[in-house]
């Protein structure tokens, strides 16, 4: 099975494709919530959201062709911007019972809405989330003390008691492996 996400959009396109839709959930529907709370959303409200962006997707990603040249994210969250003013629409044409309910006008500005580093930092943390399973739990500490706590290499060697080759290699093949799942996506 490939497991990076560029070759996760393509198995989404696969009939019967469970798994990969698991593991396209698992990385970006925090990241589609986080966009609908974004917009103003209530928690219930995004989470309403989230379903209605990921039928969507159901929708239109077995036939949707990457570009590399193109931003994945931009197109899922040109549809989670879409989505969310259709439900202030639909909001604003119902029957008022006593309150205002009007929202301010959604911008389609990205750099207004989700700043890059706010969208690197979920999908980093999400893919590291995924990815701690493929890792010994020694060699995942190893990697995190450093990656994450900021900690020397020989210092984590000490605190692990494993030799320092073991702690650098855990940090490259996470970094690796991070670097494969994410594919595309952190253009």
């Amino acid at each position: 099975m490939e497991s990076t996400s560029v070759n996760l959009l393509r198995r989404l396109r696969e009939p019967h494709a469970d798994s990969a839709w698991q593991r396209f959930v698992d990385l970006y529907a925090p990241m589609i919530f986080h966009w609908g709370r974004r917009q103003g959303l209530s928690v219930t409200d995004a989470a309403d959201l989230l379903q209605d962006v990921l039928v969507t997707l159901v929708e239109k990603l077995p036939s949707f062709e990457y570009d590399p040249s193109q931003r994945f994210r931009g197109w899922l969250r040109t549809i989670t911007v879409n989505r969310a003013n259709d439900f202030h629409r639909r909001i604003q044409l119902q029957p008022r019972n006593g309150f205002d309910a009007t929202f301010p006008q959604v911008e389609e500005r990205e750099t207004d809405l989700f700043c890059e580093v706010e969208y690197r930092s979920i999908l980093v943390n999400r893919a590291l989330l995924l990815l701690r399973t493929e890792f010994r739990e020694t060699h995942w500490q190893a990697a995190w003390m450093q990656l994450i706590e900021g900690k020397k290499a020989k210092q984590v060697a000490e605190q692990l008691n494993v030799p320092i080759n073991v702690v650098y290699l855990a940090k490259s093949r996470l970094l690796a492996r991070l670097r494969q799942e994410l594919e595309g996506l952190l253009d």
